[in-house]
């Protein structure tokens, strides 16, 4: 599933994650396990409210690997088109 991150359109990191959600653009959002925690859980109620899937990652490190950038991420977004 991760795999779909490396030739979509995305956005990396909580803001812009939690901006996408709440625009509607987001259509899946992936969430680092590492992560903290209270950010973790605001992203997963804002999703749950919008009725966006939410994937756990093992690591930032693997996530951010997966959008292509050579830092870790603790959340990441896949848009729409």
């Amino acid at each position: 599933m991760l795999s779909e991150l490396a030739d979509s359109r995305k956005v990396t990191g909580i803001k812009q994650t939690k901006r996408a959600v709440v625009n509607g653009t987001a259509v899946r959002v992936y969430i680092a396990e590492d992560a903290e925690m209270r950010l973790r859980l605001e992203l997963c109620e804002l999703c749950d409210r919008h009725e966006i899937p939410v994937t756990e990652v093992e690591s930032m490190e693997k996530l951010g690997h997966a959008c292509g950038i050579n830092i870790g991420a603790s959340s990441a977004a896949l848009l729409r088109g």
